[in-house]
């Protein structure tokens, strides 16, 4: 005969019936202490009468659950998750066993089945941090979409290493208002030029935000002394920003920005394992995967509808993107040369005649350098014509050459 053990309500109630049998208690008061009606207590005693203190334990104690998962099917979840998904959450091991095996099961069910086989444990599990967090207060969404968008880079191995790709750099941006991934692409680095290339595209999808979250990475925050003695210095990405009017906010700590952090925790789990599925193994094939397939489904999946209805993206025309061409680039200035040369990046280049525009030696020359590593000079706000020469001319050369060139421009 097996023993099932009983629970301590149900060994409470056993002792309840004994001291009504014994005058010790009504049976409305062991009603009020058992939180049931009279006749409860009443139905408990005929029970014991009939079937012994075994009765007041529930009919399926012991027994399978009826919508118990098949051993049949509980063995092949494990064999596919052990095969593929063994390091995914239970939500997105529940999603691919859906799309890729037709298999429909909570992912509590899942988790459970996994944890029972003891070949799986929760990620959540695997992080929890036992340390006392310190006290942070609560910051309301902002009410609008473009109101606030939070902004950053994550290095990490997104490809795992396939095609040898190493460590990259995944630039993105998430709205605030409702959590809505606006832009994402995979970059060289978190320096001026990917940044400024992101903010160009996404001004062409999106139009212009009001304001962006960041923290106080040297891309975006000038870290010297000078800097914080001075408010009027600022970096490349705060002057750009500047001059199309977007309000660029620090962030004093990970956790204010917490929205974008908590994307790159999750894509680094979801994004990570979508890319391995597909054998992605280029930045070009992620990126293209990231904007036709992932986002979407992403913030179908995890995006809120923001609190007001009203966009405070500016949107932008042709003519106003052509303007931010020379807006989000690199600025850097040269001196022009007695030989009309000057030297960039160990590169010398020679002025040519420009049509419209004079040229003298000790003018200074703006170089521009563009997203997309293409390089413009100009002066005065103008473009100048120049070509690259190998190396700088000798000096007899250069002499001659400072007596023709001004007759040429002239």
């Amino acid at each position: 005969m097996t023993l099932i053990p009983m629970s301590a309500k149900e060994l409470d109630r056993h002792r309840f019936i004994e001291e009504i049998r014994a005058g010790r208690m009504t049976a409305l008061e062991a009603a009020e202490k058992s939180c049931v009606t009279e006749r409860t207590v009443y139905r408990w005693q005929a029970t014991i009468a009939k079937r012994g203190i075994t009765g007041l334990v529930h009919g399926n104690r012991g027994k399978p659950s009826r919508r118990r998962i098949p051993d049949g099917e509980a063995k092949h979840i494990v064999a596919i998750v052990r095969k593929t998904y063994l390091d995914c959450t239970a939500q997105l091991i529940s999603e691919k066993l859906e799309e890729e095996h037709d298999i429909v099961r909570h992912p509590k069910t899942v988790a459970r089945v996994l944890r029972e086989a003891k070949v799986w444990e929760s990620p959540m599990a695997r992080s929890v941090r036992r340390m006392r967090p310190a006290h942070r207060s609560w910051r309301e969404r902002r009410a609008h979409r473009g109101a606030l968008v939070q902004f950053d880079g994550s290095y990490h191995h997104w490809l795992e290493d396939r095609g040898e790709t190493g460590e990259m750099c995944l630039l993105a941006a998430i709205d605030d208002a409702g959590s809505e991934v606006l832009h994402a692409e995979f970059a060289a680095h978190e320096g001026v030029l990917p940044v400024m290339g992101f903010w160009r595209e996404y001004a062409g999808v999106h139009g212009l935000t009001k304001s962006i979250y960041v923290d106080k990475f040297s891309t975006y925050s000038m870290n010297i002394e000078t800097a914080k003695e001075n408010p009027d210095t600022k970096t490349r990405l705060q002057r750009a920003m500047q001059t199309v009017g977007v309000e660029v906010i620090f962030a004093n700590s990970s956790q204010a920005k917490g929205r974008i952090e908590r994307l790159f925790r999750t894509f680094q789990d979801r994004l990570v394992k979508e890319l391995r599925f597909k054998n992605i193994s280029t930045a070009e094939a992620a990126n293209k995967f990231l904007k036709e397939k992932f986002i979407p489904a992403f913030n179908r999946r995890f995006a809120v509808r923001p609190k007001e209805e009203q966009d405070f993206h500016r949107p932008q025309g042709v003519k106003d993107l052509a303007g931010l061409k020379n807006v989000f680039v690199r600025r850097e200035e040269r001196t022009v040369q007695h030989d009309f040369t000057i030297a960039f990046q160990t590169q010398w280049y020679q002025i040519l005649p420009t049509p419209g525009l004079a040229v003298r030696p000790k003018d200074r020359v703006e170089v521009r350098e563009y997203p997309d590593e293409s390089i413009g000079f100009f002066i005065r706000n103008k473009p100048v014509v120049v070509q690259a020469i190998p190396k700088r001319m000798p000096a007899e050369v250069r002499k001659i050459a400072s007596t023709l060139v001004p007759v040429l421009l002239n």
